[in-house]
């Protein structure tokens, strides 16, 4: 009788290796583990998600880091603007001193965008453009009150032909008052002149001083 391929050979442990893992499904298909199984089915775990408590923990620590930044950029802004103050006071001491020296008054005028000094030559007032008197330009952001004499003084875009400020040769000073205020900074910082050529500083003067 002809024997129809792929039935009547069959390999002897064909049988046997179709059984065992029919065995294995079965017994993996009940209660019990089969750890070492292909068959095991993976076990899925419930969702979980943020508790109350983790939500305000990590509120909590946005808040801390907003504040701290906050705190950062104030306290970086105020010592700008103090620096700057600083600068200007030195600046304008450093005319008062070069027109005592040389006998030439030496004129400081303010504007909206920044400071300038200036000299007289033949009746009109020429800027100085180098060295440390050079014109100079305020932080950006920058807003300069000027008060000459207990009067208020125009600030303008532009300077004014004759300085809002006289450094005399006799040593003598323009009494003024400039206010320097930076932004969103509180506060501000005040440069003061005296007749006697003296300039101060005061740092950290309310906003509403007068």
């Amino acid at each position: 009788m002809p024997v129809v391929p792929g039935i009547g050979n069959r390999e002897p442990g064909f049988a046997s290796a179709a059984a065992l893992r029919s065995s294995d499904f079965r017994r993996c298909s009940s209660r019990s583990r089969c750890p070492e199984s292909r068959f095991a089915m993976p076990q899925s775990r419930p969702s979980r998600g943020f508790t109350l408590l983790e939500i305000l923990v990590v509120v909590v620590i946005l808040g801390v880091l907003a504040a701290a930044l906050v705190l950062s950029t104030a306290g970086s802004g105020r010592r700008q603007l103090e620096r700057e103050g600083e600068q200007v006071r030195a600046l304008i001491a450093y005319a008062c001193e070069q027109a005592e020296l040389s006998g030439r008054e030496i004129g400081v005028s303010v504007a909206i965008d920044g400071y300038q000094f200036s000299r007289l030559e033949q009746d009109a007032w020429l800027p100085l453009r180098e060295g440390e008197l050079r014109p100079r330009h305020w932080v950006g952001g920058t807003a300069a009150t000027l008060s000459r004499d207990g009067a208020r003084a125009e600030v303008a875009a532009a300077y004014p032909e004759k300085p809002q400020l006289m450094c005399f040769s006799s040593g003598e000073l323009t009494p003024f008052r400039l206010d320097l205020a930076l932004g969103e900074v509180p506060g501000r910082v005040r440069i003061e002149g005296d007749p006697t050529g003296a300039v101060s500083l005061a740092a950290a003067v309310d906003a509403n001083a007068r």
